[in-house]
């Protein structure tokens, strides 16, 4: 983002330190689901949140590893190893790269999207104060370009709140629908598929893709 126009909520929210603390929330929240399932050791699971819930993910240190990996997921599965140490080699089992990226994507819009929801909120109420301010407030009609029968300011701006209202409905039903997801794993039939059927509950507020592959 250009820092000059950035608001700092905003900002944040697309840093590379909040990439990462995402991706590594739904790598544990996966361990979590395949600790449940037997598939690793509860016990690796929890020492997994212990150690990477309050760690900081050094975006440059991940970018060093990168330079030698090639691959920016097997970069910071690597970093997080060196946080986390030897149980985080039951991170990432059965999934695939886009099952992080998507679903960090879609968790970022949908953050950005309650911001922006916020602000459509500031916006509304500021219309509303002003358009009862004028109520009575005399001001030109316009018709094709030109003036038409007088009318009032507020109800000019009662036109505006009413479109900025359908504005955020549009906003809200985008967040809506990016907040669905699935975790659906490479294509080997070896990999994540064969439990994903028990996520779509506890998942259903993530994001990922969920075409066939």
């Amino acid at each position: 983002m250009i820092p000059r126009y950035a608001r700092p909520e905003m900002a944040a929210l697309w840093s590379p330190e909040t990439r990462y603390r995402i991706w590594f929330e739904i790598e544990a929240h996966a361990a979590d689901a395949m600790a449940e399932l037997g598939t690793i050791p509860k016990s690796a699971a929890a020492e997994i949140w212990a150690k990477g819930k309050d760690a900081t993910f050094d975006a440059d240190r991940i970018d060093e590893i990168e330079r030698v990996t090639k691959h920016d997921v097997i970069a910071f599965l690597t970093h997080v190893s060196e946080i986390v140490g030897p149980e985080a080699r039951f991170l990432h089992q059965g999934m695939t790269s886009s099952d992080v990226l998507d679903t960090c994507l879609a968790v970022q819009l949908c953050r950005a999207a309650d911001e922006l929801i916020k602000d459509v909120d500031l916006v509304l109420a500021a219309i509303k104060r002003r358009a009862l301010e004028h109520k009575y407030t005399p001001t030109v009609g316009r018709s094709h370009g030109i003036h038409a029968e007088p009318t009032t300011f507020g109800l000019k701006l009662a036109g505006y709140y009413a479109e900025f209202q359908r504005a955020k409905e549009r906003l809200a039903m985008a967040r809506f629908e990016v907040a669905t997801c699935a975790i659906s794993g490479s294509p080997s039939p070896t990999s994540i598929r064969a439990w994903r059927p028990t996520w779509p509950r506890r998942w259903a507020w993530w994001s990922s893709r969920s075409r066939p592959r």
